[in-house]
């Protein structure tokens, strides 16, 4: 097992050069860089922008500036960011915990909640909450996170609901006890992680229903009714435990996919995460900030997968990594 974990850190080398070299290479095709749009200000003379060009090295070709800065990732530094005026590594620092809280407790809220209602889908098929399940999970699936959260940010201001709609925290949050502050961040984060949960609810209720279907055909399944156990030990023991292995191997792909996906809901809820920080990046051509969170989604999706086929071994003993 050691050995296995060790292998997928070192394919992680080559995957991260192959993402950030293609990134970092496409974010070079828009026109100009950071300092075109100061050309146009009387405050920037031509002779300081050739120097704050060549400052940040955004006078050298293009392959130059990418080894320039491979070779800085390795030793943990992602550069300057040009709008921050301080390192990616800080700025960075600033904002994808608040991202990570609020991917995490979307997938939490989501597996709680969507395997516990497939398996009660797929043990009363086609009964009226089989039925209606359903059609929930599919306006689930079809609705953008993004459209649903201004949706929930209509119906709470029409309803005059106390929850808060914009922020992680209150202003006199510093001055709350500790049981205050978890309760207040609990307000900011209902909404949030309501919006970017039911996408990944839906999903995991659909998938989690039909492989307990098909489980529930097999032949084992059949043979353990007929020795005469109960059905609640036939579902939850046998069958349950054998549908929710594909489920597991789609957690890996979540994580990244949660982490990249909750800009759009961040921006929308005015969650201070990097979804709009990336947004900021990217019109003002902040390169080695763009990039720097794009290596952190892909050490987040390779890590969730290394994570599920972790899980995988740990709930089914015949994988094996040997």
């Amino acid at each position: 097992m050691y050995q296995y974990i060790i292998r997928r850190f070192l394919y992680m080398i080559p995957m991260l050069i192959g993402i950030t070299s293609l990134s970092f290479f496409i974010m070079q095709l828009a026109p100009g860089d950071f300092l075109t749009a100061m050309q146009m200000s009387p405050d920037f003379p031509p002779e300081m922008l050739a120097q704050m060009r060549a400052q940040y090295g955004l006078d050298q070709p293009v392959y130059v500036q990418y080894f320039q800065w491979i070779f800085r990732v390795f030793q943990g530094d992602l550069g300057y960011s040009f709008m921050w005026h301080a390192p990616v590594t800080w700025v960075l620092h600033q904002r994808i915990w608040n991202t990570l809280l609020l991917a995490v407790a979307a997938m939490v809220v989501a597996w709680l909640v969507a395997i516990p209602i497939g398996i009660h889908s797929a043990t009363h098929q086609y009964s009226w909450s089989d039925k209606l399940l359903t059609f929930f999970a599919f306006i689930g699936i079809s609705i953008p996170n993004w459209f649903f959260g201004l949706l929930m940010l209509y119906f709470v201001v029409s309803r005059g609901w106390n929850l808060p709609i914009g922020g992680m925290m209150s202003t006199d949050f510093q001055d709350l006890s500790l049981i205050g502050k978890a309760y207040d961040l609990g307000r900011h984060m209902l909404i949030p992680v309501l919006v970017l949960s039911t996408g990944i609810m839906a999903g995991l209720m659909r998938y989690m229903r039909s492989n307990l279907l098909d489980v529930l055909k097999q032949d084992y399944v059949t043979t353990a009714r007929s020795k005469g156990l109960r059905a609640r030990v036939v579902i939850n023991k046998h069958a349950v435990r054998n549908a929710i292995n594909p489920l597991i191997t789609l957690f890996g792909f979540q994580l990244g996919t949660v982490f990249s996906g909750a800009a759009l809901t961040e921006i929308v809820l005015n969650w201070p995460g990097i979804g709009s920080l990336m947004l900021t990046a990217v019109q003002g051509l902040d390169y080695y900030l763009v990039m720097g969170n794009l290596i952190v989604g892909g050490v987040m999706l390779i890590l969730g997968n290394l994570m599920a086929d972790l899980l995988l071994a740990w709930s089914d003993p015949r994988i094996r990594f040997d």
